[in-house]
């Protein structure tokens, strides 16, 4: 009979190792960019979810990343708000390295006129 656990003494990059598909890593990244959004905009629910997809390549991990913005907002500060995030909740919750990441602002959404005076 054989046994389901390896052998003590085999070393790690014998034993196998743990791919995490590339929708979940997408999807972790969309709401890390939400959670980032959420405090640099003055109506968060205005804004659509973010849309991610990833590819772990040769290359690494390459994450493309599609948000809203708010107008008028620091566009600097909210992009780096969210690639900080990003990569942060992306190394927490799967164990991955920096990506090379595509941050594309698709929509600046204006207030709700009348809303914020």
């Amino acid at each position: 009979m054989t046994s389901a656990f390896p052998a003590p003494g085999v070393p790690a990059a014998e034993r196998g190792g743990l791919r995490i598909a590339d929708r979940a890593l997408a999807r972790i990244a969309a709401q890390a960019a939400s959670e980032a959004l959420a405090e640099h905009a003055p109506e968060p629910e205005r804004l659509d979810f973010p849309r991610a997809s990833a590819d772990q390549g040769k290359r690494g991990l390459r994450l493309r990343l599609g948000i809203d913005l708010p107008y008028p907002v620091d566009i600097a500060a909210a992009t780096g708000a969210v690639h900080h995030q990003v990569v942060r909740r992306l190394a927490q919750l799967a164990g991955a390295g920096e990506p090379a990441m595509l941050l594309v602002v698709e929509r600046l959404v204006p207030p709700e006129p009348g809303g914020l005076e």
